[in-house]
């Protein structure tokens, strides 16, 4: 039985084995998927799904996706999709209301979500995992629908060897490395004529899966092709934010000239906060038959970016467009220190690949700070 923390090394043509495997156990595997044109997640029963050779070459508000031809399983980047789409889904009925005859009846919605194995997860969507367990499951106000789903979660990471271009997870210490909380972490190790995957173990339910996989003792050359591979990625990275106290930098700049400069630009669309890992904002909407006789309560996925999410009796706290960026991104790097005690970007990238107009958070938190250093603004 490999132990917590040991390495093993298999070849690509087990991928199908674990898939089975995880299958056997019950668990529903969600892993990358082509879809409409980008890579996202899915349910996976073939290795032949996941996307393979696919790289995407990303910048603000375009993503174009080519074959490399290579057969890699993970050198991709993340998709518009992280595990929070199946763990605090966009979409979710609380109860329904019945009429019978005279009396109205409350029948809550059964919570038995399926136990998701979640395959190639990276260390930006692992750390963004962490990020909604402080805030749904762990904290004083508990989601116990995101506890039901969350629990008996089986994860197998991928460390990034190939970050894109708007990526930046390492510079906030998010990758392209996964941190804790998997069962197993991969590293492709692809080229020289080979194609085996590097395995760590994280948990003894991952130790047990690879009890099922044709394995090996890792060579040191093994160790030293994913390190330098993990070291490569790191030095072409995308996007970097600045090596600042964001937190400071943000809280004290609530009034610096650059935020008329991004509301000028922003469509206040909410695609940014629709991707994000880690935003939770939800709303609750009531629904009704014709004939009256059922109804029912919905959650919905909810963003700060619309003009309804902050009125109140006399109108919207944050009318334009302005203020509103300023809320999502001073509570997404530096509020959210103070509330949860740890930032809330993880780096993926995605509110920058996935904006219209191609707004760059890096760059708007790099402009305040360069003009902070130079004495501007506030």
């Amino acid at each position: 039985m490999h132990a917590i923390g040991e390495s093993s090394v298999f070849p690509a043509t087990e991928v199908q084995a674990l898939i089975d495997a995880l299958a056997a156990r019950g668990y529903r595997v969600i892993g990358p998927v082509l879809h409409q044109g980008a890579i996202g997640l899915g349910e996976i029963t073939d290795a032949a799904a996941l996307p393979r050779g696919l790289r995407q070459a990303k910048t603000g508000g375009r993503e174009v996706i080519r074959d490399a031809g290579d057969g890699a399983y993970f050198a991709h980047t993340v998709g518009p999709e992280a595990p929070k789409r199946y763990l605090h889904p966009a979409e979710r009925r609380i109860c329904r209301i019945e009429r019978q005859g005279d009396e109205l009846s409350i029948v809550a919605e059964p919570d038995a979500p399926p136990r998701y194995a979640f395959l190639g997860v990276r260390g930006c969507d692992l750390a963004g995992m962490a990020v909604l367990d402080r805030v749904l499951r762990d904290d004083r106000f508990r989601d116990p629908a995101y506890a039901a789903r969350r629990a008996d979660n089986l994860i197998i990471a991928v460390n990034c060897t190939e970050p894109g271009g708007t990526c930046f997870c390492a510079s906030m210490g998010t990758g392209p490395r996964a941190g804790p909380g998997y069962d197993l972490a991969l590293t492709e190790l692809l080229g020289g004529g080979r194609h085996d995957f590097l395995a760590e173990v994280g948990t003894e339910a991952g130790a047990a899966l690879l009890e099922e996989l044709t394995c090996r003792e890792p060579a040191d050359a093994d160790r030293a092709a994913a390190d330098a591979a993990l070291a490569e990625a790191t030095a072409n990275m995308g996007r970097r934010m600045p090596a600042a106290d964001l937190k400071a930098l943000l809280q004290d700049n609530r009034e610096h000239p650059r935020w008329d400069d991004v509301a000028e630009r922003c469509l206040t669309c909410a695609n940014c906060t629709m991707v994000c890992p880690t935003c939770f904002c939800t709303t609750v909407t009531d629904t009704s038959d014709l004939e009256g006789e059922i109804a029912a309560r919905w959650q919905h996925w909810d963003s700060c970016f619309t003009l309804d999410f902050s009125i109140v009796h006399g109108g919207s706290l944050r009318a334009s467009a302005r203020s509103r960026y300023r809320q999502w991104m001073t509570h997404k790097l530096a509020d959210w220190h103070d509330q949860f005690g740890t930032s809330g970007c993880v780096g993926c990238g995605r509110c920058i690949a996935w904006c219209p107009v191609g707004i760059d958070i890096t760059e708007e938190a790099a402009a305040i700070h360069a003009a902070s250093q130079a004495g501007e603004g506030a």
